[in-house]
């Protein structure tokens, strides 16, 4: 069995935006559905885990696109194990039409936890490690690890949500890909008829569960970028330097970065839940 796994999938015409594009959070979850046929496949997935008490969490993910599908386009989800540690391995995704067009890339790290204690467990202690006969070292993904999104005190208030039955996943917590749609929905979509989105990134700090209330607290800066040069990116209360060229990449004259943190309540007061970036590229 190969390495590498390659799933088909579909733009299907009610997964796109008004600009009849694939949504991103419905890239996300096509990510995650090709994450666990992978694993599935090679007997380290979800199926096998939850009858051990195991699950895997996703723990960071980053997506870069080109350029997203169109309805009715058919197109694949490339993905593979780039490495492996005790507690957390590191996927990989491609997007690519079935012409060889690429679309984009991601980049994951997941966690194994036990579903009774909700604590990290050993990933080797699965089939004696496994996971490490299907390790691809070799194979490009040429966009950024991302890291810890920096966020200042000056952060602005946004909303308040409440979290229902459709936010939950198997897992018993807001579903990762939830939080891809409520982050999006920070902007009105008018801002997505001159926008698109070039990168979204997100790390989950804490769990959330059902009946608890999200706040989002929004930070920006706009900036300019040329396809292979870098830029500073002026952020609220910092300055941080934003490269998200690739040499395959057409040009962006500008990109607009937006900083994301998302607490919950708790009788201790608030509670971090996850942060995120997003950069979107100007399209007029």
């Amino acid at each position: 069995m190969n390495k590498i796994g390659t799933y088909e999938f579909l733009a299907e015409p009610f997964h796109c935006d008004f600009s009849q594009h694939l949504f991103m959070g419905h890239l996300g979850n096509h990510m995650l559905n090709a994450a666990d046929f992978h694993s599935s496949a090679r007997g380290f997935g979800m199926k096998y885990l939850l009858t051990i008490n195991r699950s895997w969490v996703l723990s960071r993910l980053a997506i870069e696109m080109d350029e997203m599908p169109v309805q009715y386009t058919k197109f694949n989800v490339e993905t593979w194990v780039e490495s492996a540690m005790r507690y957390f391995t590191s996927r990989n995704f491609r997007v690519v039409g079935e012409d060889g067009k690429v679309y984009g890339y991601g980049r994951s790290i997941w966690a194994m936890i036990d579903t009774e204690t909700r604590q990290p467990t050993d990933i080797f202690a699965i089939d004696n490690g496994a996971i490490n006969n299907w390790i691809v070292k070799d194979k490009e993904c040429p966009i950024d690890k991302g890291g810890r999104v920096k966020m200042s005190d000056d952060a602005t208030f946004v909303r308040t949500i409440d979290t229902h039955y459709n936010d939950v996943d198997i897992n018993g917590h807001i579903n990762s890909v939830k939080y891809i749609e409520h982050i999006l929905d920070l902007w009105p979509i008018d801002w997505y008829r001159t926008h698109r989105i070039r990168r979204f990134e997100i790390a989950y700090v804490a769990e959330a569960h059902a009946g608890d209330q999200l706040s989002f607290f929004k930070e920006s800066g706009v900036g300019s970028q040329e396809s292979g040069v870098g830029s500073q990116e002026s952020g609220v209360g910092s300055q941080e330097t934003v490269d998200i060229s690739r040499a395959s990449a057409p040009p962006y004259p500008r990109t607009s970065v937006f900083n994301i943190r998302i607490t919950k309540s708790s009788p201790d007061g608030p509670v971090e839940v996850c942060r995120s970036k997003v950069i979107f590229a100007a399209t007029e």
